[in-house]
């Protein structure tokens, strides 16, 4: 009532049941579980128990009965549940926690149940998060069981650390969440797979899940040596289907060149992160560089990556199946020099070199084949010739030859298609505004609409199926133009902020990121450290960055765009910031899936 009469009866009850209870008073019931007796009283246990309502209805047995046996509940649970029932308060700790959700379940008291649900989703640490998580699949408690083993794949790199007594009883279904999640950070697989091997070994009832315990070890991921050991002198009787993985994956590791067209889930790390890898070219006051930087693109952080061979510039770079190829390059002289670098174990390889020493060149990725087009060879002689790399065979072969030699020219894949645009050709004084297209490696290049601006050393992406060009050596004006492929037109959009050239270029979420560079001055150039986001929806804005790593003094430092970059310990102490539009209203990155 709006007097407060309706509260005060309530406190009242509230307070009265319980001295009822404790004074044994007008109890009508009493509960036995083995030798111990609970008085209580019908109409209170009706109001608050599913369970005892139906139970005392009139058609029943037990609704004349003065003593209830129960036989599936333990005195403390039952007690517990009592106190509940008559005080609102339920005492909880993971000693009794079994005992007052078995009673709690069994009488069908749901407001206990969820007190229960609370205290263990708000109370999860390493050392009884498995605990948690084999009560809540026991008493079927799906927020739990989500919170628990949400908890447990996050964390299982600290509890592997820990005793293995807790994580070897934890229940089948979490462990297969376990093996199965995508997300599961710092963990070495063939930690992974140890752990599965010692879990299944604690108890013989447990080798009929080993299939399906098994069958998502990325096996893939785990060394060689490992994989043949596992197979040759396992102590448990692996499956025909395991044993067929297990190999599966040693031919894989085996067919080192193919491994790029090779890839699948049991190739691939769990916890992916996406990755900008800037390599090769120079800072402002060391000249040409060998390291290689890596951009967390959601939590703007530069750190160091890795090291190529040789410092190089004007090269080009290409990904296939998360691995990324340097292509030539200047070192000292043109080179036709082919790495391929594998991000999952932070490891280098030597490929078969390009037919042609180039420099200057554009290369591109048209199904599992990679495309080295033009550029620049030895003694300043220009090429017209293109070359297919076999990833499969590790082999170069020729492809249908441009029109004319030329170098400084830029390429971009749109709908199964080349392009290349711009650039110079042997025997021309300027730049060409010429485009040229490649549908298929066996057909001829087709000449389609000109650019507007004649370009060269510029950057070509696409985004949405269509294909923009970006400044290239010596544009003040910083327009950008878009390519139609179905119509073949060109339109001229709203100009870069700011003028640059030798700079990285990479596309992120239809986004393309410029990266360091030169930029034109009166009296020469000068280094930009900004980074420029450009999108294909006439917005932009632009990342002001201390990169700290002091990009860019010569030559083309490529940008390219990575998954499951190995971790380091150094990270470079860089961050970006100011994050504003032309408008000024602030931008928030979106998230990664």
């Amino acid at each position: 009532k709006a007097d407060g009469s309706a509260v005060d009866v309530h406190r009242h009850l509230g307070g009265l049941f319980p001295t009822l209870r404790s004074e044994g008073f007008l109890c009508d019931i009493l509960l036995k579980v083995k030798e111990n007796e609970f008085p209580a009283h019908k109409s209170l246990l009706a109001c608050s128990s599913d369970y005892f309502r139906a139970m005392f209805k009139s058609y029943t047995q037990e609704s004349k009965a003065s003593v209830i046996h129960l036989q599936v509940v333990s005195p403390t649970g039952l007690q517990h549940v009592l106190d509940f029932i008559y005080t609102s308060l339920l005492p909880l700790s993971f000693e009794s926690l079994e005992d007052t959700l078995e009673a709690a379940s069994y009488l069908q008291v749901t407001d206990a149940i969820g007190l229960c649900n609370q205290y263990l989703v708000n109370n999860l640490t390493l050392e009884n998060c498995c605990f948690s998580a084999n009560v809540a699949r026991k008493f079927y408690l799906p927020d739990v069981l989500a919170a628990t083993e949400k908890y447990i794949i996050s964390n299982f790199w600290k509890l592997l650390d820990l005793d293995f007594t807790g994580l070897l009883q934890l229940n089948f279904r979490s462990l297969l969440a376990v093996v199965k999640s995508p997300d599961l950070p710092r963990v070495k697989e063939t930690c992974l797979l140890n752990f599965v091997l010692m879990w299944l070994k604690q108890d013989s009832s447990r080798l009929d899940h080993r299939s399906s315990l098994l069958e998502h070890i990325r096996y893939g991921l785990i060394p060689v040596e490992d994989l043949r050991k596992i197979y040759t002198q396992s102590e448990m009787p692996l499956t025909a289907g395991i044993k067929c993985l297990i190999i599966k994956a040693i031919n894989y590791h085996t067919s080192v060149y193919k491994q790029p067209v090779l890839q699948d889930k049991s190739t691939t790390l769990r916890n992916q992160k996406t990755r900008i890898i800037l390599l090769g070219g120079g800072r402002a006051n060391e000249g040409l560089v060998t390291d290689v930087v890596a951009f967390d693109v959601y939590n703007h952080r530069w750190r160091a990556l890795t090291h190529v061979q040789d410092r190089v510039q004007n090269h080009s770079v290409c990904v296939v199946g998360n691995f990324l190829y340097v292509l030539g390059g200047e070192i000292e002289d043109v080179t036709n020099k082919v790495h391929r670098y594998d991000p999952r174990f932070n490891r280098w390889t030597q490929v078969t070199g390009m037919l042609e020493k180039r420099c200057q060149f554009s290369s591109c990725v048209l199904g599992n084949s990679i495309c080295a087009i033009g550029g620049r060879g030895e003694n300043g002689l220009l090429h017209s010739s293109v070359e297919v790399y076999d990833i499969s065979r590790d082999r170069w072969r020729k492809a249908t030859e441009l029109p004319c030699k030329i170098h400084g020219h830029a390429g971009a894949i749109c709908k199964n298609t080349i392009y290349i645009s711009g650039g110079k050709c042997t025997g021309q004084a300027s730049t060409s505004k010429d485009v040229y297209s490649l549908s298929s490696l066996e057909e001829q290049w087709v000449k389609q609409a000109p650019m507007s601006i004649a370009r060269f050393g510029h950057q070509m992406a696409t985004i949405r199926e269509a294909i923009f060009t970006f400044l290239g050596l010596y544009e003040p004006f910083s327009e950008i133009e878009r390519y139609d492929p179905d119509q073949n037109q060109w339109t001229r959009l709203r100009p870069l902020t700011y003028d640059r050239f030798c700079y990285g270029l990479v596309v992120v979420e239809e986004t393309a990121l410029l990266i360091g560079g030169k930029k034109c001055l009166l009296n020469g150039t000068n280094i930009t450290l900004d980074q420029e986001f450009y999108t294909n929806v006439n917005t932009r804005f632009v990342i002001h960055v201390d990169l700290n790593i002091g990009l860019l003094k010569m030559g083309y430092r490529k940008a390219t765009l990575l998954y499951n970059c190995a971790k380091s310990a150094k990270h470079l102490q860089s961050e970006c910031h100011n994050i504003t539009r032309k408008e000024g209203r602030k931008i928030k990155i979106k998230e990664g899936k």
